[in-house]
């Protein structure tokens, strides 16, 4: 005899503010509305924003197949996607969330690196508000230091001294 059990539902909803205070439909739900990815080129040194990102289909990851094993793409380019969640508290918004994951893509054979689950445990650890940058090396710290300054000074000046001090640390 087959038992019906409810299974626990996950929701992600689009919401123009998820801290509103709504107390109804959709309490508890998860919203990506403050979450963004941010990609550094290691080599280049440059990070940008890609919301394609959200569902792998950034620029660096489209037409690319990613393997679990690194040794299987021995000439990936190597790259941190970084998950970065803005909140707002009594001093205004702030970078609540940065995490980092790493991958290296290798365009000539179509090929990447990532650990798929890393990757989604990151994003969630960033949506709870969790700062792992200390995975990075040093010059990808400072690129993202001075990228997430130069976005929003405000954001920078209002986060946490454990992300400064992460970033800035050498």
């Amino acid at each position: 005899m087959e038992e019906n059990k409810k299974k626990l539902g996950f929701n992600i909803i689009k919401k123009s503010d998820p801290m509103d205070g709504h107390k109804g439909f959709g309490k508890g739900a998860l919203s990506l509305d403050n979450v963004s990815p941010v990609f550094i080129d290691i080599e280049a040194g440059e990070a940008e924003i890609d919301i394609g990102a959200m569902h792998a289909r950034s620029a660096v990851e489209k037409g690319i197949k990613f393997l679990s094993n690194k040794e299987d793409v021995p000439n990936g380019k190597p790259y941190w996607l970084v998950w970065v969640t803005i909140d707002r508290n009594e001093e205004g918004p702030y970078y609540a969330g940065v995490t980092a994951c790493y991958m290296t893509v290798d365009r000539e054979i179509r090929r990447g690196y990532k650990s798929l689950p890393e990757h989604v445990n990151r994003m969630d650890k960033s949506l709870k508000r969790h700062i792992i940058v200390d995975v990075m090396d040093d010059p990808s710290k400072k690129v993202l230091a001075d990228f997430l300054r130069a976005h929003n000074e405000v954001l920078w000046e209002n986060s946490s001294e454990e992300l400064k001090k992460g970033l800035l640390e050498e």
